[in-house]
C-alpha cells in the first residue's frame, strides 16, 4: 500500500480520519506506525494528501488529514478486454487500474469460457477491491469505470463505434503484420483478446469499426503481460 485510501463516509465530524479493518491491519502491521508518523492519503475520487496519526490501539485509528494535491492524470485510454480467466482477474484488475486506465470493457470473445461470466470476482464488490488495490498501489484516487459486455457482436455493432469515435482504435493481434505504434499523445481506444487472441471474425468485425490490428513483435505474450507493454508503448 503506497497510499492508505479512504472513502468520505470514514471521516468524523471534526474532519479526522478513523480507519479499521485492512486498512488498520496494514498501518500496524505493515507500515508498523505510530501516534506522530505521517504517511500519504487519498480521498477516492478526491485529492491526494498526508495523514498524521492521533490514536492508535488494537482494533482502529484516528488520523489527521490534509488534502492539497491534485492525482495523477489518467491516461486517454479506453480499453476493451476479453474477459480474462477468473484467476487473473484480480491480478489485470490491479495493474489497469495502477496504469491509469480509467475506462475498461470486458466483453465476451469465441476463446472466452461462457464459465468464466458466472466468476464471483465479476460482482460489483469484487471488482471494486481490485481497483482499490490498484489504486493504493499507483497513490492514484479515481477509479476506473468496469463495464460488463456478454454478447460481442452486438457490443461491437452497436455500442463500440460510438465508444471509439475520434480516437485511435487499435486491437492487438499477434498475427498481425503492423508493429504497434509508440509515444503517441491522442486519445486511444484498445482492444485486446483473450489467450490466443481474436479469431479472423472478431478481427473482421473489428476493422469494420475502423480498429487497426497491431502487433507487439513475433513473441506471444499472455494477456496479463501484454496489458502493460502495450500501455508502456503506446503512452511511454
Amino acid at each position: 500500500m503506497n497510499l492508505l485510501l479512504f472513502d468520505a463516509n470514514q471521516r468524523n465530524d471534526d474532519g479526522t480520519l478513523t480507519i479499521s479493518g485492512r486498512q488498520h491491519l496494514h498501518l500496524q502491521q505493515t507500515l508498523r506506525a505510530k501516534p506522530g508518523d505521517t504517511l500519504r492519503v487519498g480521498a477516492i475520487d478526491g485529492l491526494l494528501g498526508s495523514a498524521t496519526v492521533l490514536q492508535m490501539d488494537n482494533q482502529a485509528a484516528r488520523l489527521e488529514v490534509v488534502l492539497d494535491r491534485q492525482p495523477p492524470p489518467p491516461l486517454p485510454l479506453t480499453m476493451v478486454l476479453a474477459l480474462p480467466r477468473p484467476k487473473m482477474m484480480r491480478r489485470i484488475l490491479q495493474t489497469t487500474a495502477s496504469l491509469g486506465v480509467k475506462t475498461l470493457h470486458l466483453i465476451n470473445s469465441y476463446r472466452v469460457d461462457k464459465s468464466f461470466w458466472g466468476t464471483p470476482w465479476l460482482a460489483a464488490d469484487a471488482i471494486r477491491a481490485q481497483l482499490w488495490l490498484g489504486l493504493e498501489q499507483a497513490a492514484d484516487t479515481v477509479f476506473p469505470q468496469v463495464h460488463l459486455h456478454q454478447l460481442f457482436k452486438p457490443f461491437v455493432e452497436d455500442q463500440l463505434p460510438a465508444l471509439a469515435a475520434d480516437t485511435l482504435a487499435l486491437v492487438a493481434h499477434p498475427y498481425g503484420d503492423q508493429p504497434c505504434p509508440a509515444g503517441i499523445h491522442q486519445a486511444t481506444t484498445l482492444a485486446i483478446g483473450p489467450e490466443g487472441g481474436f479469431i479472423p471474425y472478431e478481427i473482421d468485425k473489428l476493422r469494420e469499426c475502423g480498429f487497426a490490428p497491431v502487433t507487439l513483435g513475433p513473441r506471444i505474450l499472455r494477456v496479463e503481460t501484454a496489458i502493460p507493454v502495450l500501455v508502456a508503448r503506446l503512452f511511454h
